[in-house]
């Protein structure tokens, strides 16, 4: 091989080193503060908030999240456990109207176990369970630490720090997204019918507003 040829080869390879690096700091820049709020959605507002606004800390968080658990592949979930958790989710509903906050607390444990069941962490890393979830269903996490919190006050909170009843009863229908998503058959890869699609986009839309009637207000007993 000619020296001529050897140099040539060593500016190809120069270039193509310059051009990787430009685009792993432009992927660092600007644009990853965009793809963070594309990705976590209300989540992200909620960090930044936490951050006082803290753009650079609030993406640092984020993307640390990202990294701890990114790669996490949610566990399929048998349609048997699938009923079993349907079922105790719609007896603590039922329950709400006259055991609030034993409903609340059963939703925050009925929530961790799922979690856990789809191979997030278990419901002892509360924060860790939290911070994977909010990875991979961003939209509804917030949900869960509503309720997870609501719950927590119930039982230790002294008297002026309980949550009362209308407290409880929004708490556990925002709950509801999330559990409705991990408890969601998976999506399948190729096209579903007209028909079925359009079916299961009507129960789904069904499942959200149709709230039991034991989660009205009015039929609620104060706490």
């Amino acid at each position: 091989m000619s020296t001529g040829m050897i140099i040539a080869l060593i500016v190809i390879v120069a270039a193509v080193v310059v051009v990787a690096a430009a685009l792993t700091l432009r992927a660092k820049g600007p644009r990853g503060g965009r793809d963070l709020k594309r990705r976590f959605g209300p989540e992200y507002d909620r960090t930044l908030a936490r951050h006082d606004g803290d753009a650079k800390a609030a993406e640092r968080e984020l993307t640390e999240r990202v990294q701890r658990h990114g790669s996490l592949r949610e566990q399929p979930l048998e349609p048997a456990r699938r009923e079993e958790f349907t079922a105790r989710w719609t007896a603590a509903q039922e329950r709400f109207v006259d055991a609030p906050r034993e409903a609340v607390a059963e939703a925050d444990r009925l929530l961790a176990e799922l979690a856990a069941l789809r191979g997030f962490p278990d419901a002892g890393q509360y924060e860790e369970q939290v911070a994977a979830l909010s990875v991979h269903h961003a939209d509804h996490v917030h949900g869960y630490r509503r309720v997870h919190r609501v719950a927590r006050v119930g039982v230790g909170g002294q008297d002026g720090d309980r949550a009362d009843t209308e407290e409880m009863r929004e708490a556990m229908v925002e709950a509801r997204a999330l559990f409705e998503d991990l408890t969601a058959p998976p999506r399948r890869t190729e096209k579903a019918p007209a028909s079925t699609a359009t079916r299961t986009k009507a129960h789904r839309h069904e499942s959200r507003n149709h709230l039991p009637w034991a989660l009205n207000r009015r039929h609620a007993k104060g706490s």
